[in-house]
């Protein structure tokens, strides 16, 4: 397995980005498993900025929409217009046709917009007036929303963000590293310095080679054991579905590619445990945030005994 690739494609990415080890390990993790983002903070913490710097350093296409009231589904999948000097009906194609997607402020749009993204992100696909059209892999959908602010806003539902393989945020800089921030873009721009070191075919192939990262059947066994619990968890209305199940195992093997090991041990899973399963928890009490989610989360965790074996053993 290329995991120098890996690695180098990190550091690439941290040339731009001070601090955040942690999310763009995430991030990276989520590519790895072909799943999704949902990134949520505050404006000015450096989402469009990390995803940008992950387009150019994977040489891919970077496509960006930024979601209001007033954008229609056509905004975001393609229209097919009549061209009149050709006589027929032509499709242009939507900012989803691209390999990274930048979904600023999702929340803002309504629902019908929001659910233009359901099948490009479940299937990589795109139908639009009965005709499919397939998006070129790979495929990632970074979408942000501010947490704080709700007016004029329209909740993910849940089955939009059962879509998302993960929800993470932004990390609080140091003043150390914040104090690097600004000196590196005191006089520089390293964005748009920032080279290539990854192809989309690469990355293609690590995506296939996460698949084969081996995990031990006491693992899987403990990882369904968790998901298990939050159905039977007293302030947990609707736990993890099966389809989180199946994000739960592929981002543990992502993490552990980015740890560089071809094998998953039990801190993978319990890295990737909160941003996987925490938003995909129905509360049967009223919740302050999604921090008492992935406070449940991290309670579920302790409850769950951790089995104890040789996880290289095949």
């Amino acid at each position: 397995m290329n995991l120098e690739l890996l690695e180098t494609l990190q550091n690439n990415i941290s040339r731009v980005m001070i601090g955040n080890e942690r999310t763009l390990k995430l991030i990276l993790t989520a590519i790895l498993a072909k799943g999704h983002v949902l990134l949520e903070d505050v404006p000015g913490t450096g989402k469009t900025v990390l995803a940008k710097s992950l387009a150019k350093s994977v040489c891919a296409q970077f496509g960006r929409v930024q979601f209001t009231p007033d954008l229609l589904p056509s905004d975001v999948t393609g229209l097919n217009y009549f061209d009149s000097k050709k006589g027929e009906f032509v499709f242009r194609e939507g900012p989803v046709f691209c390999n990274i997607l930048l979904a600023d402020e999702i929340n803002r749009a309504t629902p019908k917009t929001q659910s233009s993204l359901l099948e490009c992100m479940a299937e990589s696909q795109v139908t639009v007036d009965g005709k499919t059209r397939g998006l070129e892999a790979p495929f990632f959908v970074i979408a942000t929303q501010n947490p704080l602010e709700t007016l004029g806003t329209f909740p993910l539902p849940e089955a939009q963000m059962d879509r998302f393989l993960m929800r993470i945020s932004m990390e609080d800089m140091t003043p150390s590293q914040e104090f690097s921030m600004v000196e590196r873009f005191l006089v520089d721009e390293p964005l748009a310095a920032l080279e290539s070191v990854c192809g989309k075919e690469e990355l293609v192939k690590l995506q296939a080679q996460c698949r084969e990262i081996y995990i031990h059947r006491d693992l899987l066994k403990y990882m369904i054991e968790t998901v298990h619990a939050t159905r039977k968890h007293p302030k947990i209305m609707q736990g993890v579905s099966p389809r989180g199940t199946l994000a739960f195992v592929r981002a543990a093997q992502g993490f552990a590619m980015t740890e560089g090991r071809e094998y998953v041990v039990p801190e993978d899973i319990k890295n990737v445990a909160v941003p996987v399963l925490s938003h995909r928890l129905t509360l049967s009490v009223p919740a302050e945030g999604v921090r008492y989610e992935e406070e449940i989360i991290r309670e579920v965790l302790s409850l769950v005994p951790v089995p104890v074996e040789d996880w290289e053993k095949r």
